[in-house]
């Protein structure tokens, strides 16, 4: 059993930690993707003209992740178990400097990679030109870290005392800085289908707004995964992993969410921060 009192296992928990994260991505994608074939079909309907062997293989493989995740809890001691408890009831003052931050560090590091950031690659163009504009292409660049990774933001030690489940931006795939996505390992077409994603957010929202949602999104849901923008990204990205699916307009599906509201939250009397309906709506397209 690791010790995190064991310099060697300490690596071993990080890696551990790494790959759960990564887990959960993949969860949440088949979450959203199953969600919207059940908004489609019926119950049985898929299980009359389904294909039996997907359907089966579907099957045991929600049983078998079933199973071993709550043999997982089962396990959990209490002692280290996560209390609920009610997040700190952050100022108006406190959430409009962590937008200000947040928008100040994308512009910081957007000039800092930019200089060393090339064109997207023309194999990557042509496939992305079935979800994004060729303007938006032709201004997007890309970094792929060698032998390093993003750290953490300066603010982030401070902001964890207040929003404890902050993610660790090295242990993510890539970020987008307003027109440069940066690669903490290589460039992959998920990840960056997913980054031009938020690079359309930003475009259409504006960096400003984008800070804004993102930030007041968080101090709401309490998890990166869950905030609008990025539930939204989580979405469109599962969408775009499914074998033969058509190709759709992602600027059209962003600008659909900011009419609807969906990126969106409102006050409510004795609240400081309460999302609307609209933007608790189900992730679908």
């Amino acid at each position: 059993m690791y010790s995190w009192n064991k310099t060697e296992d300490r690596v071993a928990i990080v890696q551990m930690n790494a790959a759960l994260r990564h887990a959960q991505l993949e969860l949440l994608s088949a979450h959203c993707v199953t969600h919207q074939l059940r908004m489609r079909f019926s119950i049985e309907d898929l299980a009359r003209h389904g294909q039996r062997d997907v359907l089966h293989k579907s099957v045991e493989t929600a049983r078998f992740l079933s199973e071993y995740y709550s043999s997982i809890q089962d396990n959990i001691p209490s002692e280290e178990e996560t209390i609920s408890m009610p997040a700190p009831d952050l100022s108006e003052e406190k959430v409009r400097e962590g937008i200000d931050l947040l928008s100040s560090w994308l512009r910081q590091q957007r000039e800092r990679y930019f200089p060393t950031a090339v064109p997207l690659p023309e194999q990557h163009r042509a496939l992305m030109g079935r979800y994004f504009s060729r303007s938006l292409l032709d201004q997007v660049r890309v970094v792929e870290l060698d032998g390093q990774r993003l750290p953490n933001p300066p603010f982030y030690e401070e902001a964890k005392t207040l929003l404890a489940n902050l993610p660790d931006v090295t242990h993510m795939a890539s970020l987008t800085f307003l027109d440069v996505v940066v690669f903490n390992e290589r460039l992959e077409e998920r990840s960056l289908f997913h980054s031009l994603v938020h690079a359309v957010q930003v475009q259409v929202l504006g960096v400003e707004r984008y800070a804004e949602l993102f930030v007041r999104g968080f101090v709401n849901t309490k998890l990166h995964f869950t905030v609008p923008l990025e539930a939204h990204a989580f979405s469109l990205d599962s969408k775009f992993v499914v074998p033969g699916h058509e190709s759709f307009s992602v600027e059209d599906q962003v600008r659909l969410w900011v009419q609807q509201g969906r990126y969106e939250w409102k006050r409510e009397p004795g609240s400081v921060h309460n999302f609307s309906k609209n933007s608790q709506a189900e992730h679908e397209i």
